[in-house]
């Protein structure tokens, strides 16, 4: 896997739009970054599940072929997954880009992208990589411990931390974790998604658009040097 980037910021916009590409791995803390980006940029946050989960309620020709894979529980065919995203990015407000999130998640779908924006007379213009440790990776997705009473009342072993250990702050009800959550399930869910992940950085990367940053700090300090990446704000000190 290559993780090289230039270390130029990637201040250019490609055919007046600036398309930006969030990679990492679950539990990297792209989705969140995705969210702070959008703010910050003024862009749409794209997410593929967002959109699968609209296409799955929507009553068009588009929507129930997502809804047969979905409810399949099979993986949505990657020209399909490329409409979908195609017709999000045909919307008005992302007329001067958009964050992609969970989008590509292969290398197919990335040289998918890639024609369809060319044909456009635009392109990636900075793949951001947020990237993060395998060991913190299973910390923080096997840290999730949900309150046997209200599934909604959510914790983290070491990122939000319950006052006493084991027990629900609000109902004291014992908290529990679920079998998705257990060490061997997400190992296995990593070895899945890693490596088309990896192909995808490349592909970024050859591109000369891969600005890979560090997953492992604050939320602030990564926001802080992806902006830095995109020529927004100055270098952190």
């Amino acid at each position: 896997m290559t993780t090289m980037a230039t270390t130029e910021p990637a201040a250019r916009v490609r055919g007046g739009r600036r398309i930006i590409v969030m990679i990492g791995a679950p539990g990297a803390g792209k989705g969140t970054q995705a969210e702070r980006l959008a703010v910050t940029l003024g862009l749409p946050h794209i997410s593929t599940g967002e959109l699968f989960r609209e296409a799955v309620g929507s009553e068009d020709v588009l929507g129930s072929r997502v809804r047969r894979y979905v409810e399949s529980g099979a993986l949505v065919p990657d020209e399909i997954v490329v409409e979908v995203v195609g017709k999000r990015l045909a919307q008005p407000d992302a007329a001067g880009g958009a964050i992609l999130d969970g989008f590509p998640r292969t290398v197919a779908q990335a040289r998918a992208l890639d024609e369809m924006l060319a044909r456009q007379g635009t392109g990636v213009c900075a793949a951001l990589y947020v990237e993060v440790s395998g060991d913190l990776l299973l910390e923080r997705l096997t840290g999730r411990r949900i309150c046997s009473l209200d599934d909604q009342h959510v914790y983290h072993i070491t990122a939000r931390p319950p006052r006493r250990a084991g027990i629900c702050d609000i109902c004291g009800a014992e908290l529990y974790q679920r079998d998705d959550d257990a060490a061997d399930t997400v190992q296995a869910r990593l070895d899945a998604q890693l490596p088309p992940m990896y192909e995808v950085i490349d592909h970024y990367a050859d591109s000369g658009v891969l600005f890979p940053v560090r997953g492992d700090r604050s939320a602030e300090e990564v926001t802080e040097d992806l902006l830095h990446a995109l020529g927004t704000i100055s270098a952190p000190a």
